[in-house]
């Protein structure tokens, strides 16, 4: 059975699933936030989405949002059999999840009901999780509480950073949204399963204040931040009476007895840094204006800091 689907997402994230929907060229239009100023130039930019879509020369749409009736109208139009959504940036309001016969699918990135929300991929990581994975999910007027259709798993490895993460997710939700389509296809609605009502934890947008590092927490929820925060927005501290960007860093289990904040050891080794528990060791790390650096070329350039 060919499908008629309305495919609705943003980001690089999107993109495989919007290459899974339209595996059998079953894509009809696909809608994608406006152009937007982006990078340091501002300058207007399509969204990866709308790159793709354009380069498969499906039709774009770029609606600010669902309220006006002409634009809930124009969806009706395309008679979809089913609307799948990937992190598209708007909240469907139950008179668009009731457009498409078979409903509005989502693939969202994590376990749910574990981190419903904006950011799942890094507060997974910094929360220090051990396993997360996507979930397709039957939408509904909530936030990421509908029933969930299928899902896959992926462990977090100690080096997993929050780009690592985001690619293999990517391509894991790419691979779960074909399943889901696969059957329905051949006529058979995957079973939704309700969530369970414990266990519900919200990954909250990420504010880029959050980047700054408190010396006074343990070295092992700093590192963890570090790894959640790369490539985005980057963890920063003054290290050295300087402002750092940190790309890359170790918890040790140093048993010192200094202030949060001093600089234990600079060597080709890292830089430790005394935490309220334990020591973080800067291993990768970028200057104001530069490209990030290993600390062993940063205290090339500061040798009043290396004490071997």
């Amino acid at each position: 059975m060919a499908l008629r689907i309305v495919f609705a997402g943003t980001p690089e994230f999107a993109v495989p699933c919007l290459r899974a929907a339209n595996e059998h060229d079953e894509v009809t239009a696909v809608y994608t936030q406006p152009d937007r100023p982006a990078g340091r130039g501002r300058q207007v930019t399509m969204s990866p989405v709308k790159v793709e879509a354009l380069a498969r020369q499906l039709p774009v749409r770029q609606p600010e949002n669902f309220k006006p009736a002409q634009a809930r109208e124009a969806l009706r139009a395309l008679q979809p059999d089913l609307m799948v959504v990937v992190a598209y940036g708007l909240i469907l309001p139950q008179t668009v999840l009731d457009i498409p016969r078979y409903g509005c699918w989502n693939v969202h990135a994590s376990l749910l009901p574990r981190w419903r929300g904006a950011a799942p991929i890094q507060r997974a990581i910094e929360a220090g999780d051990r396993e997360t994975g996507v979930a397709l999910m039957q939408m509904e007027k909530g936030l990421d509480t509908g029933p969930v259709l299928m899902e896959m798993r992926s462990t977090i490895s100690a080096e997993d950073t929050g780009g690592t993460l985001h690619d293999r997710l990517s391509q894991l939700a790419a691979e779960v949204l074909g399943e889901g389509l696969k059957l329905l296809r051949t006529g058979t609605r995957p079973i939704g399963q309700a969530q369970a009502a414990d266990g519900v934890v919200y990954a909250h947008k990420i504010d880029k204040a959050e980047a700054i590092l408190d010396w006074n927490l343990p070295a092992k929820a700093l590192a963890d931040k570090v790894r959640a925060f790369d490539p985005w927005p980057v963890c920063e501290a003054v290290v050295g009476n300087e402002r750092l960007r940190i790309h890359a860093a170790r918890a040790l289990p140093s048993a010192h007895h200094v202030a949060p904040g001093t600089l234990l050891a600079c060597s080709r080794d890292g830089i430790d840094v005394a935490c309220g528990e334990g020591a973080l060791r800067l291993l990768r790390i970028q200057r104001d204006g530069g490209r990030p650096i290993s600390a062993a070329d940063y205290l090339n350039a500061r040798a009043d800091l290396r004490t071997s």
